[in-house]
């Protein structure tokens, strides 16, 4: 996996919408759904344009 987009928010909502709307537009895959950010208390996912991997390996 060559590129990863993150996305951080404020918000648990946001940060879903943000990530759906980016997924479409760019034609990416989710690879972290929103997770809580250690250390700025944001909320943050992640999406590639690769499939993610299989057997679980972080991805929600």
């Amino acid at each position: 996996m060559d590129l990863v987009v993150t996305v951080q928010t404020n918000s648990r909502e946001s940060c879903a919408a943000q990530l759906r709307r980016l997924c479409v537009l760019a034609s990416l895959t989710p690879i972290l759904m929103p997770t809580r950010s250690l250390g700025t208390e944001r909320w943050m996912a992640r999406a590639t344009p690769a499939a993610p991997a299989e057997g679980g390996e972080g991805r929600g």
